[in-house]
């Protein structure tokens, strides 16, 4: 089952077996008149670490928003394979009533699953983030960091073959950021989910994905693809490689030109 179903038969016949996502000449334009992307085409291959910068306002929040079905293009068609999608907000999105176990049980909930399978991965999920001695603690008690993890077990507990991931570390302090970096690629790693993840950090994208895509200024458009051929799990010091500030430096680049 899916966050929202945006297949639809027509869609569905440019999915391959080996694509996860689909956007097909996508636009959207608001009611507003504001056009917030024109002629995107991308394929997100299953399996892989996409992630999408751009400055501010080119539309990357969209497209995700139109993967997870929360809107609709206005012009092309986006397909996602019919599996499970867990999606990540820019906040965490926590019920202060509820303990950080509750909260990971919340979206399986409220699917009506089995509530003993619900509460096995839930608690599988809270150990794989590290948050086994704050299961029972409220929200109120946790960091901002260990708040993100909770959100990040929540998607988990889906078994998702999607991560829909829109800046979820964008309002952390830098040393939880990076953190929050080295865990998400643990887990890509180990659950060899598909992800699309959207960030303004042109580092965090050379250090979480296999392929960055670069969009410009509104009305979004993509300027240019790279591939990042670093095996996974990668370390922290990876950072520090010179072919690691190589590709950040040539993303950062063509950013620049693409937006000028």
């Amino acid at each position: 089952m899916r966050l929202a179903d945006t297949v639809r038969d027509a869609d569905a016949r440019r999915l391959t077996k080996n694509t996860q996502i689909v956007f097909a000449d996508v636009g959207k334009q608001f009611d507003t008149g504001t056009v917030a992307v024109e002629g995107v085409d991308l394929e997100v291959r299953r399996g892989d670490f996409v992630a999408v910068v751009g400055p501010s306002g080119c539309g990357k929040s969209t497209l995700l928003r139109m993967a997870a079905g929360l809107e609709e293009p206005t012009a092309g068609s986006v397909a996602v394979a019919d599996d499970s999608v867990g999606f990540i907000f820019q906040e965490p999105t926590l019920l202060p009533w509820r303990s950080v176990r509750a909260n990971v049980e919340l979206s399986a909930e409220l699917r009506r699953e089995n509530r003993a399978a619900v509460k096995r991965r839930a608690a599988e999920s809270i150990s794989a983030v590290g948050l086994e001695q704050f299961a029972d603690q409220l929200p109120k008690a946790l960091s901002g960091g260990m708040k993100m993890r909770v959100s990040l077990a929540r998607a988990l507990t889906l078994s998702p073959a999607t991560m829909l991931l829109d800046e979820p570390f964008g309002a952390l302090d830098e040393m939880t950021r990076l953190d929050m970096q080295v865990e998400l690629q643990r887990l890509y790693a180990e659950r060899h989910f598909t992800a699309m993840f959207i960030t303004h950090s042109v580092s965090e994208a050379v250090y979480l994905a296999n392929r960055v895509v670069v969009m410009t200024a509104r009305p979004g458009r993509i300027a240019a693809q790279f591939d990042i051929d670093f095996p996974y799990p990668r370390s922290p010091e990876l950072r520090f490689d010179t072919r690691f500030t190589d590709h950040v430096s040539e993303i950062s680049a063509t950013l620049h030109r693409s937006n000028r």
